[in-house]
């Protein structure tokens, strides 16, 4: 049953309440951006084909939003794929689905763009075009239709999706993504005809439009390949885009705020490309040469970044940060200039070969407990199969340093199905991850614990690789290869072993080496269901199985070994590498051969760390003749101008030497070890992810429930992302600083975000308008701060509170300029409307709240008749009561509360109330009623539950009482001059310091029970 709408004019208001994480849809975050659409020529919604909470985290997204808003001919607006419960609501109500920053659909816009990051979010890109009004089929749309367009790494081998697509870029966006819209939008204001727009942009080059392509059966695969092009001028094949990074800096800003991401932090992309050429790593081919954006146009974007949203972590993010030329010097930097500001710094990808001392002692001081490192196979052989540059020496080397410094886990990344993998080299994972533990426990010392994790997944072949000709391993061959490591694990007690559900692999490495065919499969399946299917407890196998059939696809011959002669159905995409160089490596990884690094002298794993060193050596750089043009007297040079820039002139001595390391501080363990960082599936040191290979591997962030709030207990802000890096800077002494009690409003889309979120969000806000916190004491000290109690989603508040300290000592007139940019910093409808400076004698929020006024609204046609007389005799008959039982659930589990030993006072509401309501956003032909209740140490009830107490249906069980459709208001929080649970007591403002300081906290005339995490 719908509520009353939360967010004025959007079309899923009424019903928001009624899915999971409503805040996805509602939008307002700080960052985000929202332009007059009279006021452009081309409007692009950035369509990601996954939950917002997995979109919210990607790169690509961020500089493609940023680089098309900052553009005053277009605007960019984003949309993700709804979760299960909403495409429901929306296929239900037939409405369509909508942008986030002005609620328009899809098919509005002149162009939608999606990103091609996995294979398996192919059935959401049909969900995102079915609901947002736009024909699935390329050849179905119209004259008015937008293009629709995609782009990313799976771009560079389209056909399964390319029927479902208009336009497919290939390589680097950051110009196409500008140039194609525009081109767009002008032919289409001139009049040409849609085939003709088509084919002016796939003159523009970098761009594939597969309905000007004709194509055939390969006879030595059974493949439809893509065979000649069916206009002039067109490119063919088509070669990717490249672009020079620096002209295209980082964004320092972008959408920040709403439910937490799946990565909650600012990543800044500091290099694209990798030189290492691992044989199975689809990136590393594709996005070749190596280009490292300029160090201090890092550290510049860095510390923007930080300031413009607010968050207290960063991520140096690249295929392999470890081999960014310059990465000691870079990390020792941005963490000095983070030091100050208790900003927590993480690095991904970091090769086993990569860390020097002097690096390990940089990441140590962010207190980091865990390291991730990806040796991939088991057996030097293997390594040199995969063309894996590194030893096992180098392995226990690095794990003898991680542990020898106070670490207490490491975490490495394997996989199998390689080619000419052997049952030796399976074994040799799980004893390499022994072996790793043993030089850890000698390396930690006596009684010192040592975790060693090793995660397995299954080889997916990919496209555009040397094992792109290569078999995958079948089902069954998985099977018995896990079985087998899970045999060899078993007496190792220091290596916890980790295999992963192959069903997926499988499926995607069908449609990693599809053609187009496949495209009629994937409308069958999604036609019966199939969504999310990157996500293990949503793929549905039956469904696939079923397509396959129906279809009359022969799946086995995609998992095969293909002919190296033959054509493949990605061969149209020319990503940049010479004919012939990946057979090469195919030949040489079969031959157990190692092609070294390109970039690096040869036998040298890491670059030189200072000016001295690196002008002293003048050996040739590796270059292996992969066919893309390097200038390796210019990367040399390059090389040489960020160290200089970055003050890395000579060698310096490590922070801390191996002999003499002492310890990190870390959180202890039950047995005084120091913690560990939670140990889901998060590759990182310091927070930072890795992405697996085939992408099989789905990390999530779950964040810990704060103490009390859920009692009516003020809440601590004490919930954090368990994997998330510790704080930089050491602990104060003592709590320190100066101490404030701000008011604020939540409304709109912060009604709709759980209290965590909001928790989450003042910090940044504070950031944001560089007002310092101080932080609580202890090993892992938190912006010290206390909130009135959690609210139910969906709940507006007028008046809630949080305690907090400051560095600065601020007057009144500081104070209420502070308010003001606090309001201006914030997210759509939260709104700082007050603040007193607290003294040291003054009651914190805890000893003080005492009661709370709310606001029940309903729709008068929801009630009939004389609705105010009826609520009023239903107040009546509530008050008069015994007692008033409901049902409530916590985790399943049930239980009977007694709102009545709450409930103080219950009346229709006047003038009063109504003017709060509108101010709340509230308004229409409606009736209200105003509660008073208690909130006490031990308990509380939610409005909800009062709003079923007095106006559900006489008679009904309590477990089934149903209250009709409204939305609760708090209006206020007070305290009382009297005890809890009299309502002869006279109620206070909090901010009323001179009353709360007499105020003295009295014994509770009844016990209560504990309430949910959402009471109120």
């Amino acid at each position: 049953m719908d509520s009353l709408p939360l967010l004025a004019d959007h079309p899923y208001a009424s019903f928001l309440d009624q899915v999971e994480k409503p805040a996805r849809y509602a939008g307002g975050e700080v960052g985000s951006v929202v332009k007059d659409w009279a006021s452009v020529e081309a409007r692009v919604c950035l369509a990601f084909p996954d939950v917002y909470d997995i979109g919210m985290s990607h790169l690509g997204f961020k500089i493609l939003y940023k680089l098309l808003n900052d553009d005053p001919r277009t605007l960019a607006e984003r949309c993700y794929t709804p979760w299960v419960d909403m495409e429901a609501q929306l296929v239900k109500r037939g409405l369509p689905l909508v942008s986030l920053e002005s609620a328009r659909p899809l098919r509005d816009f002149d162009v939608v763009g999606f990103s091609l990051q996995f294979e398996l979010t192919y059935s959401n890109i049909l969900t995102m075009l079915h609901l947002g009004g736009v024909p699935l089929r390329a050849a179905d749309r119209g004259e008015d239709d937008p293009i629709v367009i995609a782009g990313g790494p799976t771009a560079t081998h389209p056909e399964p999706i390319a029927p479902f697509l208009d336009a497919i870029v290939i390589g680097d966006g950051e110009e196409k993504a500008t140039e194609v819209a525009l081109a767009w939008a002008r032919l289409k204001r001139e009049g040409v005809p849609r085939r003709e727009r088509l084919v002016a942009i796939a003159r523009l080059g970098a761009v594939y439009v597969p309905s000007l392509y004709a194509t055939r059966l390969d006879p030595d695969t059974g493949f439809e390949v893509v065979d000649r092009p069916l206009a002039s001028g067109i490119p063919f094949p088509i070669e990717r885009a490249l672009v020079d990074l620096n002209k295209y800096p980082f964004p320092d800003e972008s959408p920040t705020g709403g439910p937490e991401a799946i990565f909650d932090r600012m990543s800044i992309e500091i290099a694209r490309g990798c030189t290492e050429g691992c044989r199975f790593c689809q990136a590393g081919m594709i996005y070749r040469p190596v280009r490292e954006r300029d160090p201090e146009q890092i550290v510049d974007t860095v510390m923007r970044a930080v300031q413009r949203s607010g968050q207290d972590e960063v991520s140096l993010t690249a295929l392999s940060t470890a081999d960014v030329s310059c990465i000691s010097p870079l990390i020792k930097k941005v963490t000095e200039r983070l030091t100050a500001e208790r900003i927590s710094l993480g690095v991904s990808s970091l090769r086993a070969y990569g860390l020097e001392p002097d690096l390990l002692d940089e990441l140590k001081r962010v207190r980091a407990t865990g390291l991730t490192f990806a040796p991939e196979a088991g057996s030097q052989r293997m390594r040199d199969v995969v063309n894996k540059n590194v030893t096992e020496e180098q392995l226990l080397e690095t794990a003898e340093r991680v542990f020898s410094r106070g670490w207490g886990k490491m975490k490495l990344y394997f996989m199998i199905g390689l080619p000419t993998e052997t049952d030796e080299d399976v074994r040799g994972i799980v004893e390499t991850g022994a072996r790793a533990a043993g030089a850890g426990r000698r390396a930690a010392g006596k009684g010192k614990p040592v975790d060693v994790t090793v995660s397995v997944s299954t080889h997916v072949p990919k496209p555009h690789t040397p094992f792109q000709w290569a078999a995958m391993d079948t089902l069954g061959e998985v099977g018995r290869k896990q079985r087998l490591l899970k045999d060899t694990v078993r007496p190792y007690r220091a290596v916890t072993l980790k295999t992963h559900e192959a069903h997926a692999s499988v499926l995607e490495g069908i449609f990693a080496r599809g053609d187009r065919p496949l495209a009629d499969v994937l409308e069958r399946a999604w036609r019966h269901g199939a969504r999310f299917d990157s996500w293990e407890d949503k793929l549905d196998l039956a469904v696939w199985e079923e397509a396959f059939t129906h279809v009359g696809v022969d799946r086995e011959k995609y998992l095969g070994t293909l002919p190296v002669t033959a054509r493949l159905p990605w061969d149209h995409i020319d990503v940049g590498l010479e004919e012939g160089f990946l057979a090469k490596e195919y030949r040489k990884a079969l031959q157990s051969r190692l092609s070294p690094p390109c970039g690096k002298v040869a036998g040298m794993f890491v670059h030189h760390t200072n000016l001295d060193d690196a002008k002293a050596d003048a050996r040739r750089l590796v270059c292996y003749d992969c066919g893309v043009a390097c200038d390796m007297t210019q990367m040399r040079e390059e090389r040489l101008t960020f160290l200089d820039r970055l003050g890395a002139h000579r060698r310096s001595l490590p922070v801390l030497t191996d002999a003499g390391a002492a310890p990190p501080v870390a959180a202890a363990g039950p047995s005084g070890a120091p913690a560990s960082d939670g140990g889901a599936e998060r590759a990182s040191v310091g927070g930072a992810e890795r992405a697996s290979v085939g992408g099989a591997e789905r990390a999530s962030v779950a964040a810990t429930e704060p103490k009390s709030g859920d009692d009516g207990e003020p809440s601590r802000a004490e919930g954090e992302a368990p994997h998330r890096a510790r704080r930089i800077a050491p602990a104060p002494k003592g709590r320190g600083g100066f101490r404030y009690r701000f008011r604020f409003e939540k409304a709109g889309p912060m009604a709709l975000l759980g209290h965590l979120d909001v928790v989450r969000e003042l910090p940044r806000v504070l950031r944001r308008v560089g007002a310092p916190m101080t932080y609580t004491a202890g090993f892992h000290p938190k912006p010290d701060m206390t909130f009135s109690p959690a609210l139910s989603l969906g709940v507006i508040s007028l008046d809630e509170y949080v305690d907090l300290r400051l560095e600065r000592d601020l007057d009144p007139a500081a104070l209420d300029a502070l308010v003001a940019a606090m309001s201006a910093a914030s997210p759509r409808g939260l709104v700082f409307s007050g603040a007193v400076k607290l003294g040291p004698e003054d009651p914190s929020l805890s000893k003080l709240i005492a009661g709370a006024r709310y606001a029940l609204a309903f729709a008068r046609s929801a009630i009939g008749g004389d609705a105010e007389a009826l609520l009023a005799a239903r107040c009546s008959a509530a008050l008069s009561a015994a007692s008033l039982p409901i049902r409530r659930e916590i985790d399943r589990l049930a239980k009977m509360v007694d709102v009545r030993q709450y409930l103080v006072r219950a009346e229709v509401g006047g003038p009063e109330v109504h003017a709060a309501l509108a101010r709340a956003g509230l308004v229409g032909d409606l009736v209200a009623l105003e509660v008073e209740v208690d909130i006490r140490g031990s308990g509380a009830v939610k409005s909800s539950e009062v709003a079923a107490v007095i106006t559900g249906e006489p008679g009904e069980a309590p477990g089934a009482i149903t209250p009709p459709p409204h939305r609760a208001v708090r209006l206020q929080l007070f305290g009382r001059t009297s005890p809890a649970g009299s309502a002869a007591g006279e109620r206070f403002s909090l901010f009323d310091l001179e009353r709360a300081r007499r105020v003295k906290p009295a014994p509770e005339r009844t016990a209560a029970l504990p309430l949910a995490a959402d009471a109120e």
